[in-house]
C-alpha cells in the first residue's frame, strides 16, 4: 500500500496484519482520488474507520487542509501515527482512539464541519448507516460536503437510499467493492 499522488507520493505505507482489516486496494483508491481531485484542495476530511489512515493521508498529500482520523483499535492508532510521522502530514491531523459513536458525538460540539467524509467500516456491519445518520444529526457535513462509504454489499445501497435529507449521487464498482458517494439532499 502505497501514497499515490502529491507531497507523499510513493512513500509506502504500513498496514493493519491479519484477517480482520482490508486496506482499500490501490487501483480502487487511485480510482476514488482521481474522482476527488478537484474537491480535495483546501479540504477537510473526516476518515471514521482509518485502520491505517491511508485515505486521509492520500487527501493530505494531495492538497486537503485537515483531516481527523477515527479507529477504535490501539494498534491501527500506532500505526497510523507512525504512518502519518513518515509522510509529514502529522502537523494537518488529528488523531482520534476512540469507536465512530463516540467520535462522531465528540465532532459534534467542535465548529469543524467536513468537505469529505469517508467511511470505511468493517463490511459485514451496520456501520454505514448508523455513521451516516449520526453526520446528519451533529450536522458534521458542510453543505456541499461529500460522504463517500465503502462496502461490499449492494443493498446498503438501496439502504442509504432510504435515508432522509440525503442523495447518492453516484455509485462505482471495483470487484466486489462499491464506492458509493452521498450529499446532502
Amino acid at each position: 500500500m502505497r501514497v499515490i499522488s502529491g507531497t507523499a507520493r510513493g512513500k509506502k505505507l504500513t498496514s493493519l496484519e491479519g484477517l480482520e482489516t482490508r486496506p482499500t486496494l490501490d487501483r480502487v483508491k487511485e480510482a476514488l482520488f482521481n474522482i476527488l481531485q478537484f474537491d480535495l484542495k483546501d479540504s477537510n476530511v473526516l476518515d471514521l474507520f482509518s485502520g491505517s489512515g491511508a485515505l486521509a493521508i492520500e487527501a493530505l498529500s494531495r492538497g486537503a487542509n485537515s483531516a481527523v482520523l477515527c479507529d477504535n483499535s490501539n494498534k491501527a492508532i500506532k500505526i497510523i501515527n507512525k504512518n502519518l510521522t513518515y509522510t509529514k502530514v502529522k502537523d494537518r491531523a488529528q488523531v482520534i482512539n476512540k469507536d465512530y459513536l463516540n467520535t462522531l458525538y465528540k465532532l459534534k460540539n467542535g465548529s469543524k464541519k467536513f468537505d469529505i467524509i469517508f467511511l470505511d467500516p468493517p463490511y459485514k456491519s451496520d456501520y454505514i448507516i448508523k455513521s451516516i445518520n449520526n453526520i446528519l444529526k451533529y450536522d458534521l457535513l458542510k453543505e456541499d460536503g461529500i460522504i463517500i462509504a465503502e462496502t461490499d454489499d449492494k443493498n446498503k445501497i438501496d439502504e442509504i437510499g432510504n435515508i432522509k435529507n440525503i442523495e447518492i449521487y453516484d455509485d462505482r464498482k471495483y470487484g466486489i467493492v462499491h464506492i458509493i458517494f452521498i450529499r446532502k439532499g
